[in-house]
């Protein structure tokens, strides 16, 4: 599990016990519901869909006597082991929420995506989405600029305070590291930031590309697409993440899928680009790890294998290491036997189709 903070271990094991004692809460109330009309689409038609999904968002002022983006933002990113603290996403360290920017002694709002690429500002709408805004130190905000997100080779240390924050630029090219326990978190941002803004109305289209803008570029361009779809693969959603994700939804009335479905960024800009995609829920989001969802035995000597779910599945199939289909079932009840005794020692893929949201499991066949 990372670490985002010198204390922080305790309270992402805190959060992720207690999504998981919320089965169908989180995924069917939310996520299943919330995303289905994307479900078992592919290409334009997926980003169209979920843009559909995203788009219609409360829009807050960036500063108002009311509630605005400080607001929230001091809820979003605050410190669970000081509520009177907000973390800085460059520099994993907790300092005052209430000072704000403080005559740049207290903390700043950060664009991650940066507002000079597309020249929105801190308008309503891209300026003030609190899906890409974190709170960040005055002097490490204004190090990162405008600049480019990707893996630095002639590295320098960006300093906070005289703290080493792990963050880092370049000493010839124009890009910014995070530490490595945000860099997915980053990248999802600016995913979603892709994902929100396609240039409707007065709204900037903003585009991902692997190619570097210049500190002057005001084209709505961030780079570095194919680092960032690596950050996202290697610093996996946390407990923070997805709770900061469930407290914007609650203002905003919108979500950032690539924190809900991480995978979805191969499937829009990566590996995945053109491939139908089918919800894949994982554990902790559909089922209770020990109680809601079990294969036993697994591994199986004998190849049979007993499925049991909360739910009834519409359609169980098994797959070999090929991908080849080589059963299929549909279940009458919430519990299915599976015999794959004629079937020689590997591992083979489980996957039951629930209305349209796929889960899927590996099941081992013993020697």
């Amino acid at each position: 599990m990372k670490k985002r903070h010198t204390n922080f271990i305790s309270l992402k094991r805190i959060i992720l016990i207690i999504l998981l004692l919320l089965p169908f809460l989180y995924s069917q109330g939310q996520d299943s519901v919330y995303y289905q009309s994307a479900f078992n689409s592919s290409g334009d038609t997926l980003k169209l869909r979920l843009y559909n999904i995203i788009k219609a968002h409360t829009e807050y002022t960036y500063t108002s006597s009311g509630t605005d983006v400080w607001d929230i933002l001091k809820e979003t990113d605050r410190d669970p082991n000081d509520s009177n603290n907000v973390i800085l996403i460059y520099s994993n360290r907790s300092v005052n929420a209430a000072q704000e920017y403080n005559s740049g002694s207290g903390w700043s709002r950060e664009h991650v995506w940066a507002k000079s690429r597309g020249d929105f500002g801190t308008s309503k709408g891209a300026g003030t989405d609190v899906h890409h805004l974190r709170p960040c130190d005055v002097s490490v905000n204004s190090t990162r600029n405008n600049r480019n997100f990707d893996n630095c080779i002639s590295c320098i240390d960006v300093i906070d305070n005289g703290f080493n924050t792990g963050s880092k630029t370049d000493a010839n090219l124009y890009i910014f590291e995070p530490p490595v326990n945000v860099k997915g978190d980053i990248a999802r941002m600016i995913f979603y930031m892709a994902l929100r803004y396609e240039g409707e109305g007065s709204e900037p289209d903003l585009e991902l590309t692997n190619t570097l803008q210049s500190n002057t570029s005001k084209t709505p361009l961030h780079a570095t697409l194919n680092t960032l779809l690596a950050w996202n693969r290697e610093d996996t959603v946390d407990g923070f993440e997805r709770n900061r994700n469930q407290v914007i939804y609650s203002y905003q009335g919108n979500k950032n899928p690539f924190i809900d479905y991480p995978e979805l960024a191969d499937y829009l800009f990566g590996d995945s680009l053109g491939m139908v995609w089918k919800a894949e829920i994982v554990a902790g989001r559909l089922e209770i790890e020990s109680n809601d969802f079990t294969i036993y035995p697994n591994p199986s000597q004998n190849g049979i294998f007993n499925v049991k779910s909360n739910r009834k599945a519409d359609v169980l199939k098994i797959y070999n290491e090929l991908g080849m289909e080589i059963y299929s079932v549909l279940p009458n009840s919430r519990s299915a036997n599976i015999d794959l005794s004629n079937t020689t020692a590997g591992i083979y893929i489980l996957e039951m189709d629930f209305e349209g949201v796929i889960i899927r499991r590996k099941l081992i066949r013993s020697f």
